[in-house]
C-alpha cells in the first residue's frame, strides 16, 4: 500500500491504527449486513432450494402423525398444545457442505477513494450475502473460524456478530478446518502474501477432496499503481517501508508482476480444478456474487461439483 497524492486518499491503515480500524468495522457491521441483504436480494431471483426431511441433527418442521408411525415418533410436547399429534422431522444433510473464508488479515483494511469501500468491507459483504443465498437455496454454511455449517435462516446474523467479536486475523489459508469431503469452499481475500504459501495451501485443501472458488478482492489502486513522485509504501502487515523517489518509473514493472501474479493464481486454481474470479471495489458487489452463485449452481450432487465450473477472471 502506499502514501502519495492526498486527493486519492490513499493512506493505509499502520499497524497501531489496526486496532482502530477493526473496532471500526465492528461498530460498521449492521450497515454491512443490510448491505449483504439487499445484495442477496437482487441476485436471489431462480435460487431453486432442496431442502427435505431425513437424516440429519438440524430441526426442521412439525408435520401431522400418520397412521402405522411407531409411537415413539410422536413430538409429545408439540402435540400436547393442540388436538393433533406431531412428528418433529429433521432436516436432511447431504454430503455437501459449503464453507466460506474471509480474509481478515491488516492489508484487507487498505482502501483508497478510488474504490466505493475498502476491501475488508467489500469482503464481508459478500461473504455475508453468500451465506444468506445459500441457506435460502438449502444449503448447510459455515464460516471457517467463526461458525460451524448451519442451514438455519439466522446464521447471517450469527456470522455478522462473529465477524464482529474476531475482526482482525491472520492471512493464513485455512488448511485444518473440518472440511468433508465433497464439500464446497469459496475464499475470499486479496491474496497478496507468498504465492509459494498460497499454492501450498490450495494443494493441501484440494487434497481433502474440496473444490473451491478463489474470489480476490483488488482496490484499483493495486493494479493500476497511480503514483507519480516521491512516494512512501507501507506493508501493513510486516511494517515495512519503502521509499520511491519517481514512483512513475516503475509502474510498467509493477503492473507486469501483478498480472504476472494474477495469472499465476488462476493457473494454479485451475489445476486443482478450482476457479477464480478477481473483484475490484470500485464495481457492485452484485457481480462477484451473482458470479459465484451461478459458479456453485452447478448441480446438488456433490459428485458434480467439478463440472461445469468456469475458471477465469470475473470483474
Amino acid at each position: 500500500m502506499a502514501v502519495a497524492r492526498p486527493e486519492l486518499d490513499l493512506t493505509p491503515p499502520s499497524p497501531t491504527d489496526l486496532g482502530r480500524e477493526a473496532a471500526a468495522l465492528s461498530a460498521r457491521m449492521p450497515e454491512l449486513l443490510l448491505q449483504a441483504r439487499f445484495v442477496s436480494n437482487t441476485v436471489a431471483h431462480g435460487i431453486h432450494g432442496r431442502r427435505r426431511a431425513g437424516p440429519g441433527e438440524t430441526f426442521w418442521q412439525f408435520r401431522h402423525f400418520q397412521s402405522g408411525e411407531p409411537a415413539k415418533r410422536v413430538d409429545w410436547r408439540r402435540s400436547a398444545r393442540d388436538d393433533h399429534l406431531y412428528v418433529r422431522e429433521k432436516e436432511w444433510e447431504a454430503a455437501h457442505t459449503v464453507w466460506i473464508w474471509l480474509d481478515r488479515s491488516p492489508s484487507m483494511y487498505f482502501g483508497s477513494s478510488l474504490g466505493q469501500c475498502r476491501k475488508i468491507d467489500r469482503a464481508v459483504v459478500m461473504a455475508l450475502a453468500l451465506i444468506d443465498l445459500l441457506i435460502r437455496g438449502g444449503e448447510r454454511v459455515g464460516l471457517v473460524g467463526l461458525l460451524r455449517p448451519t442451514a438455519q435462516r439466522h446464521a447471517v446474523e450469527r456470522a455478522a456478530v462473529a465477524i464482529a467479536r474476531e475482526p482482525l486475523t491472520d492471512d493464513a489459508m485455512p488448511t485444518d478446518a473440518p472440511y468433508g469431503p465433497f464439500s464446497e469452499l469459496i475464499a475470499i481475500g486479496d491474496f497478496l502474501e507468498p504465492l509459494g504459501e498460497i499454492e501450498a495451501a490450495l494443494a493441501a485443501i484440494a487434497g481433502r477432496k474440496v473444490h473451491g472458488h478463489l474470489a480476490q478482492i483488488l482496490d484499483p489502486v493495486e493494479e493500476t499503481f497511480p503514483f507519480t513522485g516521491r512516494t512512501e509504501f507501507h506493508d501493513p502487515t510486516l511494517g515495512l517501508r519503502y521509499v520511491a523517489g519517481r514512483a512513475e518509473t516503475v509502474r510498467e514493472a509493477y503492473r507486469a508482476r501483478m498480472a504476472q501474479r494474477r495469472d499465476r493464481l488462476k493457473a494454479v486454481a485451475g489445476r486443482i480444478g478450482w476457479s477464480q474470479l478477481v473483484h475490484h471495489t470500485d464495481r457492485p458487489a452484485q457481480e462477484p456474487v451473482l458470479a459465484l452463485h451461478a459458479r456453485l449452481s452447478g448441480g446438488n450432487d456433490p459428485r458434480t461439483f467439478s463440472h461445469g465450473l468456469a475458471t477465469g477472471t470475473g470483474t
